[in-house]
Formats: structure tokens, C-alpha cells, sequence
């Protein structure tokens, strides 16, 4: 799998990048989102197999998404991060 702005600990897989992370929330379940500081947030899925695959798909470009249903997404996603600021 390759790594970008990305840590995994503990079976966790914690991103920084806003596009990986609101591709895969559609996907997989974000289970936290923690801020590290006022400039950074993590987003926190399960380390899976299926997962890893994913990411890997994603950074191959080979994920397709509808333009629409991702910029819903990232609305989603950014209102998680602001109302959790």
C-alpha cells in the first residue's frame, strides 16, 4: 500500500488527505476525526484488507466516484470537521 499522509496504528488507518478520506468515507465508516492542531485533522477508518486495496485503487486511479456524490461528501466531511473545531 502506498503511504501519503497517512499513519496506521493499532489496525487503525489515520489520513490527512481531505480527498482520499471523503472518497473513502463513502465507502468505510470514519470512525473518529481527531485534530492534532488547528491546522491538521485526522480521519480515522479500520485497517482492513478491503481498505488497503481501496487506498491502493485510489492513489492507481482507478476509483471512480459521481463528481455530485463526492462534493455532497466532502460538504459532509467538512461540517465534521468544523462543528468538532
Amino acid at each position: 500500500m502506498e503511504i501519503k499522509n497517512s499513519l496506521i496504528q493499532n489496525n487503525l488507518l489515520m489520513i490527512s488527505d481531505l480527498s482520499l478520506s471523503t472518497t473513502l468515507s463513502l465507502y468505510f465508516v470514519i470512525k473518529e476525526v481527531v485534530r492534532n492542531n488547528p491546522r491538521t485533522v485526522l480521519f480515522v477508518f479500520d485497517k482492513t484488507s478491503e481498505l488497503d486495496d481501496f487506498v491502493d485503487k485510489y492513489w492507481k486511479g482507478e476509483i471512480l466516484v459521481e463528481p455530485q456524490t463526492f462534493t455532497n461528501q466532502l460538504k459532509k466531511i467538512k461540517t465534521r470537521i468544523y462543528s468538532n473545531a
